[in-house]
């Protein structure tokens, strides 16, 4: 008796396209491994035998073949009607059994990876009658009431680990194969693929070009259903070699287009990855699901390239991740982490005047490289006249109109009326004088109808409005994040470099430039400012010690005032170093959510806000940034960021959380200014005003 193989099961409807799929499956697989493959059309008894068909199969074919012995089947002859002869079937390394109920409950127990296949009713009709000829047209809707009573009683499509969208295109098999590498209970037999993908070979092109971002990325990925800007909008405000202007050099366009192209959606302990027209279905804590796509070098950065994004996963983790990092499960109406998989991308050195198209090579790299290169051309100095109509009008009127059609200003309500804060500041100062915790970042959130607004025009006016290194708009379907976040989360270099930058404090800016500069002094000089900071730096220095060579943490700078358009803001900087082959991921988790947005100590603080706000957090308070092919990552902290979610019960919504630094020495009535003030940016781009 041979080992027991891992067996693959290939179902849907009659004409779905299973066959094409599983043999060309099995064609890739081959390459590798033995393959046995089975076809349950061989079995069935008759146009009337689906469900004698799925038991016959069971109990004839799979059961033996799960155990590593050979199967000894009777076949159907179709032309005489009856039984035909005996037949043997091998187990092998990869059994791959397909047809209608290959993976019926029955089966499922010995399967160890599941792929539906889907194709519309008329389409299947047409296949199959294609590929049977007049033999199957008496009995397709016969049958076809056969597979609905079957499927009335099994579960068999929600169980699925892969399910296809077979387009008959021929990208089927491959996409299947890429989304079977995710599973664990396959991964393992698929190492041979596995290493084949990550001998990837990057390709590059620098253009000396100073592009319009807007229209560089409407042009690329205004149509594309997810698409990443990282948007360091500010550029042009910080030149030179500064900690400031180093963090607003480089912005980065992409979506998940391509060859390579993946998005993944996690909530609540399952992974979701679509891969082409393949999507898969893991569960298991999402850092764990990371550290086995993210961490390791599989590209080298091109040759004069200073960037540290070498293509990769691109988007945002939510503030509910803190249920696999010590905190509380939350659930939440939004996804938990929403990532792109960018196998080419573009991006602009606002230094250096430069912009790189960088693409993973694949036989579709040469026409992307080529259409990207014209769309910076289009959109570099001189294409004024390629900006549509309504940009144009928009860029001449002033910054708080922008996105606002007559008519649609949002109103805001909030999650906590001024009287309801201010007491939920109450209650934290008494877990504060109980010893509960030292400072505690309470927020809440702000809620609007979305109406016709539109997210796209509302990031292009409070990108110019509010200006600032971490900006990026994300758009996964009808999702859409748009932020003008100033603060890093967390850096880690290919090399190991780690960096956290911590904001606490924060002051709005004057017109008036003597009362301005007072604000900024009274920032600088705030004790109880400067014990918010210190505290959370004290915080992060522990979070980056767990994964950070003994020694290398530090703090090359506490509490400098860093100046914005609508605010000034206190910040630090804490750097470290990675220790050699510590799980990159792990270093991640060990400091999210940002110790800026929890207070200290963060487990107990966690605890303490879960109890004070009155709903999720979501997406705000978590991090936008990527996951590099080079094995960085650069992460912002999700504040000053308007969320666009998707249509409920009621209507498509917008969300803008907001909050602050609780201490033992806060003043209520300065604490709700405070949020009010971290707000206007954002609502009075919008022409809205903060709900009182």
């Amino acid at each position: 008796m041979t080992p027991a193989p891992v067996i693959i099961a290939v179902d849907g409807r009659s004409g779905a396209g299973k066959t094409t799929l599983a043999v060309e499956l099995a064609a890739r697989l081959r390459q590798h491994h033995k393959v046995s493959l089975f076809h349950l059309e061989d079995i069935y008894p008759g146009w009337n035998g689906l469900m004698p068909g799925i038991e016959r199969y069971v109990g004839t074919v799979l059961k033996p073949l799960s155990e590593g012995m050979a199967a000894e089947w009777t076949s159907w002859d179709w032309e005489k009607h009856y039984d035909g002869g005996l037949n043997v079937t091998l187990p092998a390394e990869i059994v791959i059994v397909e047809g209608v109920g290959a993976a019926a409950d029955a089966a499922r127990s010995m399967l160890d990876a599941v792929v539906w296949v889907e194709s519309p009713g008329d389409d299947r009709r047409r296949r199959a009658l294609t590929r049977d000829g007049s033999t199957y047209e008496p009995f397709w809707d016969s049958w076809a009431a056969q597979e609905d009573e079957w499927l009335s009683t099994d579960q068999v499509i929600s169980a699925a680990d892969v399910r296809v969208q077979n387009l008959a295109d021929g990208s089927a098999p491959d996409d299947v194969l890429q989304a079977l590498m995710y599973l664990p209970s396959v991964a393992s037999i698929l190492s041979p693929e596995l290493s084949s993908r990550r001998g990837l070979q990057l390709r590059s092109e620098r253009l000396e070009a100073t592009p319009d971002a807007e229209l560089l990325f409407s042009s690329l990925y205004g149509k594309s259903t997810n698409a990443v800007w990282l948007d360091s909008s500010n550029a042009t405000a910080v030149a030179g070699r500064s900690q400031a202007a180093a963090r607003s050099r480089f912005s980065i366009l992409a979506d998940d287009g391509g060859t390579f192209g993946q998005s993944v959606l996690h909530r609540s302990g399952t992974t979701h990855v679509t891969a082409g027209s393949a999507s898969v279905r893991t569960s298991g804590p999402f850092f764990r699901w990371l550290d086995s796509v993210w961490g390791r070098r599989a590209v080298r950065a091109p040759r004069g390239y200073d960037g540290q994004f070498t293509l990769g996963w691109l988007g945002y983790l939510g503030y509910e991740l803190k249920r696999e990092t010590g905190g509380n499960d939350v659930p939440s109406d939004t996804p938990d982490a929403a990532l792109l998989f960018a196998g080419r991308a573009v991006v602009v050195d606002h230094r250096e005047q430069t912009v790189w198209l960088l693409a993973l090579d694949a036989p579709d790299a040469e026409e992307w490289l080529r259409e990207a290169r014209s769309a910076v051309g289009a959109a570099g100095a001189g294409a004024a006249a390629a900006v549509p109509a309504a940009v144009a009008a928009a860029a001449a009127v002033p910054a708080a109109h922008h996105a606002i059609p007559s008519g649609t200003v949002p109103e805001f309500v909030s999650r906590d009326s001024a009287t309801d804060y201010k007491r939920k500041i109450a209650h934290s100062q008494h877990h504060i004088s109980e010893g509960n915790s030292y400072e505690i970042c309470l927020t809440t959130t702000l809620e609007s109808p979305a109406g016709s607004l539109d997210p796209w025009a509302s990031y292009l006016a409070l990108r110019r409005r509010n200006p600032a290194p971490f900006a990026s708009y994300l758009r996964f379907g009808e999702l859409v994040v748009a932020s003008t976040s100033p603060e890093r989360f967390l850096r880690i270099m290919s090399d190991g470099g780690m960096r956290a930058e911590p904001i606490k404090g924060t002051r709005g800016r004057s017109a008036d430039a003597s009362e301005d500069a007072a604000l900024r002094h009274d920032l600088e000089t705030s004790l109880k400012d400067r014990a918010e900071n210190i505290m959370i730096v004290d915080l992060l220095r522990n979070d980056l010690s767990h994964f950070a060579i003994p020694g290398s943490v530090t703090v090359s700078r506490l509490c400098a005032i860093e100046s914005y358009a609508t605010v000034h803001q206190m910040v630090s900087t804490i750097d470290a170093h990675l220790r050699p082959g510590a799980p990159r991921a792990e270093a991640l988790a060990a400091a999210f959510p940002a110790g800026s947005m929890t207070g200290a100590p963060k487990i107990s603080t966690m605890d303490i806000l879960d109890q004070l706000e009155s709903g999720p957090r979501g997406i705000y308070s978590g991090a936008i940034g990527y996951f590099s092919l080079n094995a960085a990552t650069d992460l912002a902290v999700v504040i000053r960021t308007l969320v666009v979610n998707p249509d409920g019960a009621g209507g498509r919504t917008l969300s803008l959380g907001v909050g602050g630094a609780i201490t033992a020495d806060s003043v209520a009535d300065d604490e709700y200014q405070e949020i009010r003030t971290k707000a206007f940016g954002v609502l009075s781009t919008l022409g809205a005003d903060f709900p009182d």
